[in-house]
């Protein structure tokens, strides 16, 4: 039996069209199991790995379901950056266009009375909390006749301390509308809010067969404090393609990019110091190829959803599982490969061993010539000491 089309799943053809003049041909696992009840009005739980195709799963239903010359906005999705918020205005831009809509996004670091007046004539917003928070108590923007409702990258969000505006936002929507909640997990209170904040909802998984991204290659090298920088160097000239770097300060994203610099190496960096303007100049050097190394904190690369990274370093290793998932997720998108390279120093090891073993990458920690810890020995509350499970 041949894998649905987007026509098969009730995708108008002026849409599809759009979708194939960008080289869009055949739906992603998420986009076929979600559109069919989001294009019926259901509300949807959608638990999906970053990479996955997701941001079309929501588009499209939204596109489909709202009329030009109605309601503005009719359709708000919420986002937990500002980078992510340009970056899905965008993917919405030509299949909204295809059905005469317009989609605005509304976030922090530019003028709020610019951000304002573009959002007052679109019937699709895209925005993070904080902004559509502050234009919404100031009169700016009106959420009174919004029909959908997106969360986009939901457990981000509440990682941020975003859950109390989002609360607030929730509140001023109109009861009777679709809601759809898009996220990497759906547990503990990531699960919550979604039951919460739906009714009757359609839930679909997406999940490989780990937690980690099946289309990467991983791989932990040992380092010296001395040798760390050479070894990045060496790694960086062996890649062919576009190189995301993770650094775990602000501070230490700047110095990094200086320090490529002033070794030939060519580098843009974007943490939380930089003001809206030079962080879209980096990204967009480093979108476009003109940069091929994008050095970057946490908080700085969460909701960046770029395609075409062939290669994640940690030069910085990751504090937990999570936070390696959500780093080396950034490659491997999509379908295509990619490669996630940790540099380890002796006394990282450990931890990063324990890391590796909770995502079943004991054997590519090992490779290198490396040992994996044994878990960790911990007291009750009672007092009794007993094996920690990993």
């Amino acid at each position: 039996m041949s894998e649905p089309t987007f026509r098969d799943l009730g995708v108008s053809q002026a849409v599809v069209d759009a979708l194939i003049a960008r080289d869009v041909n055949a739906p992603f696992a998420i986009q076929a199991l979600v559109l069919e009840d989001a294009l019926a009005g259901h509300d949807v739980l959608a638990k999906s790995p970053t990479g996955s195709g997701k941001t079309l799963a929501f588009a499209l239903p939204i596109v489909e379901r709202t009329e030009p010359g109605g309601p503005v906005p009719a359709a708000l999705v919420l986002v937990p950056t500002r980078e992510l918020a340009v970056q899905v205005t965008e993917e919405f831009a030509p299949i909204a266009k295809a059905r005469g809509l317009e989609a605005a996004a509304v976030y922090g670091g530019v003028s709020t009375r610019t951000q304002a007046k573009q959002a007052r004539t679109a019937q699709i917003l895209v925005a993070t909390p904080g902004r559509l928070t502050d234009l919404v108590q100031q009169r700016l923007v009106s959420l009174a006749k919004v029909q959908i409702l997106v969360l986009d990258e939901a457990d981000r969000m509440l990682d941020m301390g975003f859950k109390p505006q989002v609360d607030k936002i929730v509140r001023w929507l109109p009861e009777d509308r679709q809601t759809m909640f898009f996220s990497a997990t759906l547990d503990g209170e990531v699960g919550m809010l979604a039951r919460r904040y739906t009714t009757d909802a359609r839930r679909h998984d997406v999940v490989g067969l780990t937690e980690t991204v099946e289309q990467v290659d991983h791989r932990f090298v040992p380092v010296t404090d001395e040798s760390k920088m050479a070894t990045l160097i060496e790694l960086l000239s062996h890649s062919e393609g576009s190189t995301l770097v993770f650094v775990r300060t602000k501070r230490g994203a700047a110095r990094l990019a200086e320090k490529l610099a002033k070794r030939n190496v060519e580098a843009v960096a974007i943490h939380g110091d930089l003001t809206q303007v030079k962080r879209e100049q980096a990204l967009k050097a480093f979108e476009r190829g003109k940069v091929r190394t994008l050095v970057a904190t946490d908080v700085a690369a969460r909701g960046l959803d770029l395609d075409h990274i062939t290669h994640v370093i940690n030069f910085d290793p990751p504090d937990d599982n999570k936070g390696y998932v959500h780093r080396v997720g950034r490659t491997g998108r999509a379908g295509r490969t990619g490669t996630g390279i940790t540099l380890v120093t002796d006394d990282q090891q450990a931890d990063v061993s324990r890391i590796a073993a909770r995502l079943k990458l004991g054997a590519e920690f090992e490779a290198e010539g490396m040992r994996t810890a044994p878990p960790r020995l911990v007291y009750s509350s009672k007092g009794r000491r007993g094996r920690r499970r990993f």
